[in-house]
């Protein structure tokens, strides 16, 4: 079993509840919109970091992660982007691909809003963690935590903290 920390759109924001919330998982997934190194250079102190850019990251986020980020662990498949949109609606950018070959879970950020839903069509689960940054007009903020166990996905917990 992997424990598994995601969140997104940090905007260069993150602070001690978030860390704390992090602290028995194995990985930190961060799906975009990072906003600064510094976010990454302190989630690497606690564990291994997988993430993708976002709209709002610069070169130097570009540099290091790519904009889709595929991989597997455990015998799960994962896909890993910022904007991807949600069963239903999936970017056109990534709706070709997904359709062809979907992953077992399919991540994504950009609408700052919470959602775990799981597509009948592509037999794929689907999860947007939120947004944790101070910046957007959410009102909460939020991140994930989960296990992967196989190719299953299991104990899904929310971190919530209101603006």
């Amino acid at each position: 079993m992997t424990k598994i920390g995601l969140v997104s759109d940090t905007h260069g924001y993150i602070d001690e509840q978030l860390m704390k919330f992090f602290k028995d998982v194995d990985e930190i997934w961060h799906a975009g919109d990072i906003g600064t190194v510094d976010v990454i250079n302190e989630l690497r102190k606690q564990k291994p970091v997988r993430a993708v850019y976002g709209n709002i990251d610069g070169q130097d986020i570009r540099f290091l992660y790519p904009e889709d980020n595929r991989f597997k662990i455990e015998e799960a498949n994962i896909w890993l982007t910022h904007i991807g949109g949600y069963p239903g609606k999936y970017d056109r950018r990534i709706k070709q691909n997904i359709i062809k070959k979907p992953p077992h879970l399919f991540i994504s950020g950009h609408s700052h809003i919470l959602k775990v839903m799981f597509d009948e069509h592509l037999n794929c689960l689907h999860m947007n963690p939120g947004a944790y940054g101070k910046y957007g007009m959410h009102t909460v903020r939020t991140a994930v935590r989960f296990a992967i166990s196989g190719n299953r996905f299991s104990n899904l917990e929310i971190l919530e903290i209101k603006k």
